[in-house]
């Protein structure tokens, strides 16, 4: 199984590779700026399939298509309602995920049998330079197996699919870190799906109206996007979220440190630096949630292959970015919160 790096993707022979990989209903995991892909043909239902296969997902559970320019959206989608073009023109190519009307070209198994589809341009040169060679629209979900953390390296990915894909290419670190943001444009009223970099208030502040939030629950029990439904990004140990202000939870921590030093930490740097222990990881400031975003599911990753059984992190803001990061730490957790305020 090739392995290709980002310096390797501008020659002819592996551009010509990924066409014909991708073209034959073959898997290729590639590069994003939010997290890594696993891509196929999603205009083959075989190919399709292999992604199922390979991820362990539920087929229930709907794919994102990713294009390279948007002049290929109107062989994927029946109809461009209007709202949707100042979205894509301040926010594509870019970390926003647009669900539409599909068109018949794109497999049903995208979409889990749904009429709709989500579509996005990815603002990554190299996820771009891999949609470009192959010639078709391409579903990539996250490259991780499904259940747990999203890739955000290229080890993440070795370790997850190193004998269950035809390529897998060599990006280094992605930037964002958090998987795109999905709005709903077939609904009476814009609806936010999922959270990610670009935020409601971005969303809003571009529209001049407000949009409706369905990220804690999804409409009518239809799972439009992914990571509505099943259990997404958890750890093999069991995570559980501290609520309570700053003191609250160093001390909590801290005891809970005494009482068992094999447990795992994952919390900003603030936290950090007031606690003593052996399994410790920070997110980055408290002050930069661009940096704990990125480092979030590395740091999932981390624990698991530290055989980390108990696993800590403080609740944290939930306001702009906050609130992607905070949806993906309730998944993670089964949302498990130990709230110190009920304790006084």
């Amino acid at each position: 199984m090739p392995i290709i790096h980002a310096s390797e993707l501008n020659q002819k022979k592996i551009q010509e590779l990924i066409h014909t990989t991708i073209k034959s209903g073959g898997l290729c995991v590639f590069p994003t700026e939010t997290v890594y892909g696993i891509g196929a043909d999603a205009t083959q239902d075989e190919a399709v399939k292999k992604i199922f296969i390979a991820k362990g997902r539920p087929s229930d559970n709907p794919l994102i298509v990713h294009l390279s320019s948007k002049k290929d959206l109107t062989q994927c989608v029946r109809e461009i309602p209007e709202i949707a073009y100042p979205l894509m023109d301040e926010f594509w190519p870019g970390p926003l995920t647009l669900v539409f009307k599909k068109s018949p070209s794109i497999s049903p198994l995208v979409t889990g049998g749904l009429d709709t589809v989500g579509i996005r341009i990815p603002s990554s040169i190299l996820a771009q330079q891999v949609i470009q060679a192959a010639g078709v629209p391409l579903c990539a979900p996250s490259a991780n197996i499904s259940g747990k953390p999203s890739a955000t390296l290229f080890s993440h990915v070795l370790d997850d699919f190193k004998d269950r894909v035809d390529l897998l290419i060599d990006g280094g670190k992605v930037t964002i870190g958090l998987e795109s943001t999905v709005l709903d444009l077939t609904t009476p009223i814009p609806t936010l799906l999922r959270p990610g970099a670009i935020t409601q208030k971005m969303i809003e502040d571009v529209l001049k109206v407000s949009i409706l939030d369905a990220t804690k629950d999804y409409i009518e029990g239809i799972p439009k996007s992914p990571g509505m439904k099943y259990k997404h990004y958890a750890p093999s140990g069991e995570l559980s979220l501290v609520k309570g202000d700053f003191n609250q939870v160093i001390q909590y921590l801290t005891d809970a440190i005494v009482k068992n030093e094999n447990i795992g930490i994952i919390a900003p740097k603030e936290y950090i630096d007031k606690l003593k222990g052996k399994h410790l990881l920070s997110m980055g400031s408290i002050l930069d949630p661009n940096e704990i975003g990125s480092n979030l599911f590395s740091a999932l990753r981390t624990m698991d292959q530290q055989h980390i059984q108990t696993i800590y992190i403080p609740v944290l803001d939930d306001q702009d970015l906050g609130q992607a990061i905070m949806n993906r730490l309730l998944k993670a957790a089964s949302y498990r919160i130990i709230d110190l305020s009920e304790a006084r």
